[in-house]
């Protein structure tokens, strides 16, 4: 487990407010690593990271982010009493009733991604129900897609992370995989990848639709008043803005992958 403490980097885009600097009551959340949304190795943890801390600070509060594989996520941020909530997480109806969500802290866009060589062309989710796909174990990829897969339509594998799941793809363990568009290309641009694997990914972006993701508040009376607090705080933040700022700021040279 490594444990990052913001130190003002994402701040620095929010030049002008008042108040960020407080000093006061601390929070403590769960995440895994999802670069280049929350992220140890990346400023105040990563855009959405960077984004809710910065909310936090309004408030007066120190935050600090703990990482773990992401079921130990799952479990210690719902239900560990020493943590405020866990993020970056996506809305299901299932964790609706498990969790109090905060305001959008990002925006995502998961893609279908193949190899080139084997190019996987699908115009509808059913489409694909003779492939076989790779997800990441306990990641919703939204409704239609979920729903086949809990009615045995699809055809899936699970791995434990998106980079555990991209290798695979490369040397052809299943025919594509759902990943998040921003999340493909920070793993590509990484020197963990070469070139010549980089250029043989492709991915299409017509069958998901854009999501949001949030903190989910354990869903007690205190984590209730955090979320409404923490969503008040939010509404002087322009999320859209505060994501292309410090993605401009992150890195504006990186590899694309088409």
């Amino acid at each position: 487990m490594r444990v990052v403490q913001v130190i003002g980097w994402g701040l620095g885009l929010l030049l002008g407010w008042q108040g960020c600097a407080a000093a006061g009551s601390s929070v403590r959340l769960a995440s895994d690593e999802w670069p280049p949304f929350v992220s140890a190795s990346l400023p105040d943890n990563g855009v959405s990271g960077a984004y809710a801390l910065a909310v936090f600070a309004r408030l007066g509060s120190v935050a600090t982010i703990d990482f773990y594989p992401w079921k130990r996520t799952l479990e210690v941020g719902m239900n560990d009493s020493r943590y405020a909530g866990l993020l970056a997480v996506w809305r299901t109806p299932q964790r609706e009733t498990q969790c109090h969500f905060s305001t959008p802290i990002g925006t995502t866009s998961n893609v279908l991604a193949y190899l080139k060589e084997s190019p996987l062309i699908a115009s509808t989710m059913r489409d694909l129900r003779d492939a076989s796909i790779g997800i990441v174990a306990g990641y919703s990829n939204g409704e239609e897609f979920d729903g086949l897969l809990r009615r045995g339509l699809l055809h899936v594998q699970e791995g434990v992370n998106d980079e555990t799941n991209l290798r695979k793809l490369l040397s052809k363990r299943f025919d594509a995989m759902v990943i998040e568009k921003r999340v493909l290309r920070h793993l590509l641009a990484s020197p963990r990848f070469t070139r010549a694997e980089r250029e043989r990914i492709a991915f299409s972006d017509n069958l998901f639709h854009e999501r949001t993701v949030h903190i989910c508040f354990q869903r007690t009376p205190a984590g209730l008043a955090q979320q409404r607090a923490f969503n008040e705080a939010a509404r002087d933040i322009d999320l859209p803005k505060f994501e292309r700022d410090y993605l401009r700021r992150l890195d504006t040279d990186r590899p694309t992958v088409n």
